[in-house]
């Protein structure tokens, strides 16, 4: 977990708090220029590592959509906060939609990056040929036993990079930047465990389908959210789609969507400037004014 403060910070008086929450092979560092620019903009900023990622805790249990989520929102209450805006990333907005539901008074807003609602997502890989080829055959193949962390691991976890690469858009994987943030989400694939519990929620997504933990969160999502919804997306996006994350107004009382020109699947990190500056104005439009800890 990193975190950061604005610098003008009053001791006892806390600046409302942004959760951001890394995706696919990712760690907090993935969401590291919007969380600066947030602490820039007066906020309590704090990017973490998902249970089983990067330095975060990797215990053999836990990470089926209610206990990832209930780790962000026990998270809020542990910094001294009541309530927080969740920016999740892919995966991480899988995470920040389920949190929505599951504790929705934790939750003042959501941006979501390249992340639609959970049914949102189900209905394209039904329903779209086109989302279920980008879809489906790397969250099958994640099924097998064994075989997808060696995959992951196998050639200093080559594949993370070539997932990366594949994932962008046109520009991103040309550039300094590209190369070095691959070798750091080599590096971090690498720590013992990792590969193996990163597939454990992908896996949760696809056998819980058939089985009745499954039938209940859907059967809990299926309700519309109250809190404000920014959905964001690469215009170069071909893994979800926009049109997948524009379906998830369905589910939310107030929802806009906003393309970033040029970007992939991974705008936090190929646009910063322009993915940082959604983030930190629907941050400000949602907040209310800094407060103590809760009672």
């Amino acid at each position: 977990m990193a975190e950061s403060l604005p610098a003008d910070t009053v001791p006892g008086v806390l600046p409302p708090l942004v959760v951001l929450i890394h995706g696919l092979d990712g760690i907090w560092w993935t969401m590291r220029a919007p969380m600066v620019a947030l602490a820039e903009a007066g906020f309590h900023a704090v990017a973490v590592d998902l249970r089983g990622h990067g330095d975060s805790d990797k215990p053999p249990r836990g990470y089926d959509a209610w206990t990832l989520s209930a780790d962000i929102t026990n998270l809020i209450r542990a910094l001294g906060h009541s309530s927080a805006v969740i920016v999740g990333q892919g995966e991480g907005g899988f995470v920040a939609w389920t949190a929505a539901y599951r504790r929705p008074r934790a939750v003042r807003g959501l941006v979501v990056v390249g992340s639609p609602h959970p049914l949102a997502t189900r209905h394209a890989a039904l329903r779209d040929p086109v989302q279920r080829r980008a879809l489906a055959p790397r969250l099958l193949a994640d099924q097998a036993p064994r075989l997808p962390e060696r995959r992951l691991t196998a050639n200093g976890a080559a594949a993370v990079e070539d997932t990366l690469r594949a994932r962008s858009g046109r520009s991103w994987p040309e550039t300094t930047d590209f190369r070095e943030s691959a070798a750091l989400l080599r590096r971090a694939m690498l720590i013992p465990k990792v590969a193996h519990l990163s597939l454990e929620s992908r896996r949760w997504m696809v056998r819980s389908q058939l089985r009745p933990d499954g039938r209940d969160f859907r059967r809990t999502v299926s309700r519309v959210v109250d809190q404000p919804v920014l959905g964001i997306s690469g215009a170069e996006d071909t893994f979800i789609r926009p049109e997948t994350v524009r379906a998830s107004a369905r589910w939310a009382r107030d929802f806009h969507a906003e393309l970033v020109p040029g970007a992939g699947h991974y705008p936090a990190m190929e646009s910063p400037a322009a993915t940082s500056r959604l983030i930190v104005d629907f941050a400000r439009r949602v907040s209310g004014p800094p407060s103590g800890p809760p009672g």
